[in-house]
């Protein structure tokens, strides 16, 4: 059985590492490097960095500080905002990316997925949503960090990143983030079962039980943290002693 994944993420804004509720009321808590390695030494299977203003301020992601990061870590890591191109997925590679997530610009020009899955693999690019509830007409997407809203279904969505070539699906729930009142069980359920890659889910988290819902009852093949971690409400291995009692396979630290 393949084992699920405790995955951290760092929203870098400035080079610093922000948290805030529904993508606003952003608040400093730290600097990356630091984080990132601490994560690592409690556990973290991955680490996912995020420049979250770059797609909205139409620049380049914040390169120095993701190699700065990258330099320290062991585990893989994720590289995602301000990428437009397949040359900008090469260039995140080559700063120390495992893999790189692609969010506005592939709704803007799809074919980026593709371009980039050709170049480097598919298991390099990762198609990161976000999704807002919007009635009876299911998720949204939305892009620009979750301030601009798209025609797009999430779910219809998610299906054609794949067929464009996306090797994983990062999942977040613009309504939950921040709000520590759990995943959206029904939302990451219905993305994973749609598609045939690894979904990580993102948005909600307030304990290590969440976590063991959204990957058991959600059926994520893995579970993004941020402003539980940071805080110190939990650590990484306080979540995946809990993941063991609900006999969820982990990977050892």
């Amino acid at each position: 059985m393949l084992t699920r994944r405790v995955v951290v993420c760092l929203d870098v804004q400035g080079g610093r590492v922000v948290k805030g509720t529904q993508f606003v009321n952003l608040r400093d808590v730290g600097d990356p490097v630091e984080l990132a390695t601490r994560y690592e030494r409690e556990g973290a299977d991955e680490i996912v960095f995020l420049d979250i203003s770059a797609s909205a301020e139409e620049r380049g992601t914040l390169l120095d500080v993701a190699r700065r990061t990258a330099e320290r870590l062991f585990v893989p890591l994720t590289i995602g905002g301000g990428i437009r191109s397949a040359d900008d997925v090469g260039a995140a590679l080559r700063a120390g990316a495992d893999k790189v997530s692609i969010n506005s610009a592939a709704v803007a020009r799809p074919a980026v997925l593709t371009e980039a899955a050709e170049r480097f693999g598919a298991q390099c690019v990762v198609a990161s949503i976000d999704a807002k509830w919007n009635g009876g007409a299911g998720w949204r997407v939305y892009v620009k960090g979750g301030r601009e809203a798209t025609a797009l279904d999430v779910v219809d969505w998610a299906v054609e990143c794949v067929r464009r070539g996306a090797g994983e699906i990062l999942l977040t729930s613009i309504d939950r983030d921040g709000a520590r009142t759990g995943y959206d069980l029904e939302l990451t359920r219905v993305v994973a079962q749609a598609v045939h890659v690894p979904v990580v889910a993102s948005g909600g988290a307030g304990s290590a039980a969440d976590v063991c819902a959204v990957l058991d009852r959600g059926g994520a093949d893995a579970a993004l943290l941020a402003g539980i971690l940071h805080d110190g409400v939990t650590t990484v291995g306080a979540v995946k002693q809990a993941m063991r009692t609900a006999c969820l396979p982990v990977r050892a630290a």
